[in-house]
C-alpha cells in the first residue's frame, strides 16, 4: 500500500501539471535557444583564441585580462554608468510628469497622447541622424541657427565632452518617453476615482493628491519600468556610435560600442564575447541588488 501512494501522487502531479508544461514548452525552447544558448556560447568563445569564429586554442581568462587592460574599457564602463545615471535624472522623471499632466487635463487628452507617442514611430537611426543635425556645431547646426536669432553665439554641443552624454540621453528620452508615458497613464486610470474625490472634498491640492495618492499607487509600476530602463540604457549602442562615434576623446563611448569595435572593426570575436559576458554579469548583479533593495508594496 505504501508503495502505491507515491505512484498515485506522481500520476496526480502529472495530471495537474503536464498540460501546463506542454503549453509552455514552445516558449521555453525558444527562450533557451535565443537567450541561454547564445550566452553559453559567448562564455565558451571568450575562453578561446580564435581565427574569425573558428576556435584555435583554449587560453582561459586571458581575453578577460586583455579586455580589462584595454585603454578604452574603463572609459566605456564609466560612460555607460553615466548614461544610466543621466537617464534616471532625465528620462525616468519625464514620463511620470507627462502622465500626471495628461491625466489631470480635461480636454485634448487624445491629442496629447498621440503627440507624445509620435517620436516612437520614427525609426531609431533616422531619429539619431536628425538630432545629430540639430546639435551640429558651428553656424550650420539647427539649434545654433535658432539660438543666433536671439543673439547667442554658436555652441560646440556634441563636441563638448561635458555636454555629450546628457545630450544623447535627451535624445533617448525624446524618442522613448511617449510609450512609457502611456503605460503610466494606464496605471493612473486604474486608481479608484473615489480617492481623488475624497481628497478634493478634504481640500487637498494638486501636489497633495499627487504625493499621497498618485505616486504611491504607481510605485510598483514605476519600479518595474525603472529596472527595464536601466537594462536598456546600459546596452546603449547606436546613439553614441552615430552621433559622436564615441568622441570626443572617448567622452561618449559606451561598453556596447566597445563590443562593436572588437567584433566588427578588429574582428576579435573572443574579446567581443568577453565584454558581452562582463555586461551580462553586471546587469544580473544590478538586477538582483535592485530587487533586494526594493520590495513590492501593496497600497490597496
Amino acid at each position: 500500500m505504501s508503495g502505491g501512494k507515491p505512484k498515485r501522487g506522481f500520476k496526480i502531479f502529472l495530471a495537474r501539471n503536464l498540460s501546463g508544461w506542454f503549453i509552455m514548452l514552445p516558449s521555453l525552447i525558444l527562450f533557451i535557444f535565443f537567450m541561454w544558448e547564445p550566452l553559453i556560447e559567448s562564455i565558451r568563445l571568450s575562453l578561446y583564441q580564435a581565427q574569425g569564429m573558428r576556435l584555435v586554442k583554449f587560453i582561459g581568462l586571458k581575453n578577460y585580462t586583455d579586455v580589462f587592460q584595454h585603454p578604452d574599457f574603463m572609459p566605456a564602463l564609466k560612460n555607460t554608468f553615466l548614461y544610466t545615471l543621466w537617464s534616471l535624472v532625465i528620462g525616468f522623471v519625464v514620463p511620470i510628469v507627462l502622465a500626471i499632466f495628461i491625466n489631470e487635463v480635461r480636454r485634448g487628452k487624445s491629442f496629447l497622447k498621440l503627440s507624445i507617442y509620435i517620436p516612437n514611430i520614427i525609426p531609431g537611426l533616422a531619429m539619431v541622424l536628425m538630432w545629430r543635425f540639430i546639435f551640429r556645431p558651428g553656424e550650420t547646426g539647427v539649434l545654433n541657427i535658432l539660438l543666433s536669432k536671439i543673439g547667442v553665439s554658436p555652441q560646440s554641443w556634441l563636441t563638448n565632452p561635458g555636454w555629450t552624454i546628457p545630450l544623447i540621453v535627451m535624445t533617448l528620452t525624446w524618442k522613448g518617453a511617449g510609450a512609457t508615458t502611456l503605460l503610466y497613464i494606464a496605471g493612473l486610470q486604474g486608481i479608484d476615482p473615489e480617492f481623488y474625490e475624497a481628497a478634493i472634498i478634504d481640500g487637498a491640492g494638486l501636489w497633495q493628491r499627487v504625493r499621497y495618492i498618485t505616486l504611491p499607487n504607481i510605485y510598483n509600476l514605476a519600479r518595474t519600468l525603472l529596472i527595464l530602463q536601466i537594462l536598456a540604457v546600459f546596452q546603449i549602442l547606436y546613439e553614441p556610435l552615430v552621433m559622436t562615434n564615441g568622441g570626443p576623446n572617448n567622452a561618449s563611448i559606451s561598453i556596447m560600442q566597445l563590443v562593436f569595435k572588437f567584433a566588427f572593426e578588429r574582428f576579435d570575436y573572443p574579446k567581443a564575447a568577453s565584454v558581452s559576458v562582463i555586461i551580462s554579469f553586471i546587469l544580473m548583479i544590478l538586477t538582483v541588488l535592485y530587487f533586494r533593495i526594493n520590495k513590492p508594496k501593496d497600497y490597496h
